[in-house]
């Protein structure tokens, strides 16, 4: 099963799960509660009609639990039978990327063929010195240069291997992952000059973030275009997702979206204030969705 494409319903929508990340599980719950907090919410979403959910890849906020991505979209897949699984999205720096690879392919096969691959350069300095890594914290331009070889790593594991990739600071020689599993790769970002070449070289789809302006998808859109024409590649290939934070019960919402897919966004993931609550997701699932899915 696959579950992440502009196919499936239009147009798609998934969710951001809370995870504590963003201050938003209750911190008297304590943690095994918390952690039913979040999968209560994957099931809503699912059963709303949602297509995927989906998780940040941060580590630590503040003094409050944050559960990690991978482990925890593993469990919930279990607790999902439909919708895709993601992550908004992976930080490159923080762990191998054949690696990665192979704990994709693990969660794909567990979900059923539900695992999206999200990948990114990362941004979070204080957070990558708290736990820890190689230091000092790459510049812009090295982390650009290390998602390139990574999404190369990435994408030369779907097939299972044997294969042999010869960066400077990713590299694999012989590396096999069975089983085979052709997840798609969604690279996040928004840089002009060298994120969205990436993404044409690489990817399956893109994701941008945090505006609600039409013209700022229409603007990047018509980069992305541009590389893929450089370099010979249909950009009708690329999935555009864009994710946001929103109000359910927003009485503009629906015409905002609206825009924005009219601007060429095909797949939109949501954030809704008060997550736990589920009151903004069912407001959205039984007004927007249905007025934006004739």
């Amino acid at each position: 099963m696959r579950a992440f494409s502009n196919r499936s319903s239009s147009p798609p929508f998934g969710v951001v799960i809370p995870q504590g990340w963003r201050g938003d599980l209750e911190p008297s719950d304590g943690a095994a509660a918390q952690f039913e907090a979040m999968v209560a919410v994957a099931r809503e979403a699912e059963a709303l009609g949602f297509d995927s959910v989906w998780v940040y890849d941060h580590l630590q906020w503040d003094e409050r639990s944050t559960f990690e991505a991978w482990t925890s979209l593993a469990a919930i897949g279990r607790e999902t039978s439909r919708v895709g699984l993601g992550q908004l999205v992976s930080c490159n720096l923080y762990r191998n990327p054949a690696l990665l690879a192979k704990m994709a392919a693990t969660l794909d096969a567990a979900s059923g063929g539900r695992c999206i691959l999200g990948l990114g350069a990362g941004w979070d300095e204080d957070e990558y010195t708290a736990y820890g890594y190689e230091q000092p914290f790459p510049p812009v331009g090295e982390r650009l240069r290390m998602l390139d070889e990574a999404a190369q790593v990435v994408r030369a594991l779907r097939n299972g291997g044997p294969s042999t990739v010869n960066g400077d600071r990713h590299r694999i020689n012989g590396a096999r992952n069975r089983p085979a599993a052709r997840v798609p790769l969604l690279i996040g970002g928004q840089g002009e000059h060298v994120l969205l070449r990436i993404v044409a070289e690489h990817a399956d789809a893109c994701n941008f973030t945090d505006s609600l302006d039409p013209e700022f998808y229409r603007g990047k859109l018509a980069v992305l275009r541009s590389h893929c024409e450089a370099i010979g590649r249909d950009e009708s290939e690329i999935l555009k997702t864009a994710s946001f934070t929103i109000a359910g019960d927003d009485p503009g919402i629906g015409e905002t979206i609206a825009a924005i897919a009219a601007a060429g966004i095909e797949y939109f993931i949501l954030y809704f204030d008060r997550p736990v609550e589920l009151d903004g997701m069912r407001t959205f699932a039984a007004r927007v969705m249905p007025a934006l899915r004739p």
